[in-house]
């Protein structure tokens, strides 16, 4: 014989809470269990209207290391003002972590949550409260966690904030290495974010570019006229190899001819220890060596480079 099934109704949050402050905060500062239960947290001590600075902070509680949580609630709809003022008690109470309780999390503040949780040091958490009853029972709270802390969110920021320095010196590695006057060829390049800096050697399919990364930098000249040339893209590079005692002598440098077998393209690249992640002291030294490397190997591939393409057109 099956149970009777009751009919499960969502009850407006200011029939069971009239007021924010007086009637849930302290509901929820007696009830804290329930938040714990949602969270996975064991909070205690929780206190209500404790101040940061100038403003009161809805509850403050601890965890089981004795560590401050804050708790910011709201009966309406996510707005600005409210993810403000979380951000300002965390910094305020030096918290571990922020509880935010809304009934209608706002799309743009489910990822701002979730960005904190990558960038922040602290656990932000955003939970949505509902009120229930079945049939004619008292209402009851619904709380459903929307966005908390996990490994993965804090290993992705991480992970983004290491890009974000990459790049940042990055830009800065190609900013010094322009603004040498012996890197005239590319006085008219921009520094960007890329590991790759790239300049037309004059013929089509074919062009120079500084590389560097963390140890190395490099100078190369690439060779690719696109999809379906890849036998064209070889006879050039075959082109060069046959000069390549008297290129090579020109050069002075150590230079990596590199069919590179399986792939579309070919190159000819020279490369030299040190990169971004060198001491900047030491930034000057290496980009001249490669600045230097990269004039001599234009220098010495200019004129098979100008024969080839004429004998091709």
């Amino acid at each position: 014989m099956s149970l009777p099934i009751g009919k499960l109704v969502r009850v407006p949050l200011r029939e069971v809470w009239k007021h924010e402050a007086y009637d849930f905060t302290q509901w929820l500062q007696e009830n804290i269990e329930i938040l714990n239960e949602t969270l996975d947290l064991e909070l205690v001590s929780a206190e209500r209207e404790q101040a940061a600075g100038s403003f009161s902070i809805d509850l403050v509680a601890e965890d089981e290391g004795g560590m401050p949580y804050v708790i910011e609630n709201q009966l309406e709809k996510s707005d600005h003002d409210h993810l403000g003022k979380l951000i300002t008690y965390l910094t305020a109470r030096a918290a571990k972590g922020a509880v935010w309780i809304t009934p209608y999390p706002r799309a743009e503040h489910i990822a701002a949550m979730g960005w904190l949780n990558e960038s922040a040091n602290a656990d932000f958490y955003l939970v949505k409260i509902e009120a229930v009853r079945i049939d004619d029972s008292p209402a009851a709270p619904l709380l459903t966690l929307i966005v908390g802390p996990s490994e993965e969110a804090k290993e992705s920021g991480k992970a983004k904030q290491e890009l974000t320095e990459r790049h940042k010196i990055r830009k800065q590695w190609w900013t010094t290495l322009l603004s040498l006057p012996t890197a005239k060829s590319y006085a008219n390049a921009t520094a960007n974010t890329s590991p790759w800096l790239g300049l037309s050697s004059g013929v089509s399919g074919c062009r120079y570019w500084y590389g560097v990364t963390k140890s190395t930098s490099s100078a190369e000249l690439y060779i690719d006229k696109g999809k379906g040339h890849d036998e064209t893209n070889r006879l050039f590079f075959d082109h060069l190899v046959a000069s390549r005692t008297e290129i090579d002598a020109s050069i002075g440098y150590s230079v990596l001819w590199q069919p590179l077998d399986g792939r579309r393209a070919c190159r000819v690249r020279i490369e030299i220890q040190g990169g971004y992640a060198s001491p900047q002291e030491e930034w000057t030294p290496i980009q001249e060596k490669i600045v230097d490397a990269m004039n001599k190997l234009q220098h010495a591939l200019s004129q098979p480079l100008k024969s080839f393409s004429v004998a091709k057109s």
